[in-house]
């Protein structure tokens, strides 16, 4: 029997435990919270931060996996590239984990690799972000350099916001300090991939976003394949494959943020892991037919996983948007699942939670996701099942 060591319990870590032990391997899992949803699917567990690099090592040494691998965050990829190397498995190297956790190191990395990307400026300290600020161009998004889910993500159109917005993104950051970017206007997209090796990389989707826009720009919708025409999509992969090869991911998967500017398609960031919101874990194989969490833990074996399209459908996730205060009811929720198309719907919050602005991914109330022949249909069931619903919030 296998034996895989998932970093993390959370409910983002979940679909790949589940999908572990459908599998047959035999599945631990590190968290600091035992009380973490994925625990209890578990056949092992670490009491473990997923940020302690070197408890992550101790670990994974003390357990013996064949493979070490996480889902949908970034920073317990270096604890993942540092198990696997310490451990002599297959999985992206220290250097490459560093990259595409910190936005500075990243995108110096893209510059240094001509991949096409913002103007930027990066500030490890208030000191340097005092020397750089005179030289932004406005507008500029700034955020923090160790941060994920839109945390600490600000638009600022002036020196006074930049200065006024800097403890806010700054106060998000782990102690990596901030990156301020060219604000690039256009259509934005991910692109889910899985890297066999440096010249043998697989594109699975590529996924239209909806996000809220200025400030904050929280993702709150996706949809596969994207609409936007061939051409661009083709641009589009040519610019991820080179980002993938930039940061020197050359295998398992990858998750790469672009925005189709008038100049063409620049990089936002990547992530050295499978993409978050239901992308990858739902939508790809909905589209697709590709289990791409499968194929994730395939690749941490050491094995080449089918990565073979089985079919071409529409999919997508839409997100709950409500009013800020308690919710005070949530109705209707088994008729709006009875929709054709429907194949999903959560909550993450709970009757008597309060609802707030949101400014973060962990501020939705909950998604929809559906499939369809195709994403213009997959949205539109998500909309009408969003509509079924009853959310009271006073």
């Amino acid at each position: 029997m296998k034996k895989i060591l998932i970093i993390g319990a959370s409910i983002l870590q979940l679909p790949m435990i589940r999908r572990a032990k459908e599998l047959g391997f035999r599945v631990g899992v590190i968290d600091y919270n035992p009380e973490a949803i994925g625990v209890s699917y578990a056949d092992d567990f670490f009491e473990v931060s997923t940020m302690d690099v070197d408890g992550v090592v101790k670990a994974a040494r003390e357990y013996r996996p064949d493979g070490v691998a996480t889902l949908a965050t970034d920073m317990p990829m270096r604890g993942v590239a540092a198990a696997c190397e310490a451990l002599g498995l297959s999985g992206v190297s220290p250097e490459t984990a560093f990259m595409a956790t910190d936005k500075g190191a990243m995108i110096e990395a893209f510059e240094r690799a001509g991949v096409p990307h913002p103007q930027f400026k990066i500030a490890h300290t208030k000191e340097e972000f005092d020397r750089v600020k005179a030289d932004v161009v406005y507008p500029a998004i700034m955020k923090p350099t160790d941060q994920s889910g839109s945390r600490g993500v600000a638009l600022v159109n002036s020196l006074a916001e930049l200065e006024a917005s800097y403890d806010y993104s700054n106060g998000e950051s782990r102690g990596g300090g901030v990156v301020i970017e060219e604000f690039m206007s256009g259509p934005e997209v991910s692109v889910e991939i899985v890297a066999l090796s440096e010249n043998d990389i697989h594109i699975l989707a590529v996924t239209d976003k909806l996000t809220t826009g200025a400030p904050h720009f929280v993702e709150m919708g996706h949809s596969q394949p994207s609409r936007l025409g061939a051409e661009t999509v083709a641009a589009i992969e040519d610019v991820a494959k080179r980002a993938v090869k930039a940061v020197g991911i050359k295998r398992g998967p990858a998750h790469v943020e672009i925005i189709v500017t008038k100049d063409g398609p620049k990089l936002v960031e990547l992530g050295a892991r499978m993409g978050g919101d239901c992308i990858t874990t739902h939508l790809v194989p909905l589209s697709t037919g590709i289990d791409m969490v499968e194929a994730t833990m395939r690749c941490a074996f050491g094995e080449n996983p089918d990565l073979t399209p089985k079919f071409n459908k529409g999919a997508a996730v839409r997100y709950f948007d409500v009013p800020v205060g308690t919710i005070k009811s949530i109705a209707n929720v088994e008729e709006a699942k009875a929709i054709p198309g429907v194949r999903q719907i959560s909550f993450v919050k709970s009757v008597g939670e309060r609802m707030t602005e949101i400014h973060g991914s962990g501020d939705r109330l909950g998604f929809v996701i559906a499939q369809a022949e195709n994403a213009d249909e997959a949205i539109k069931v998500c909309e009408k099942a969003m509509a079924a619903v009853d959310v009271v919030v006073e």
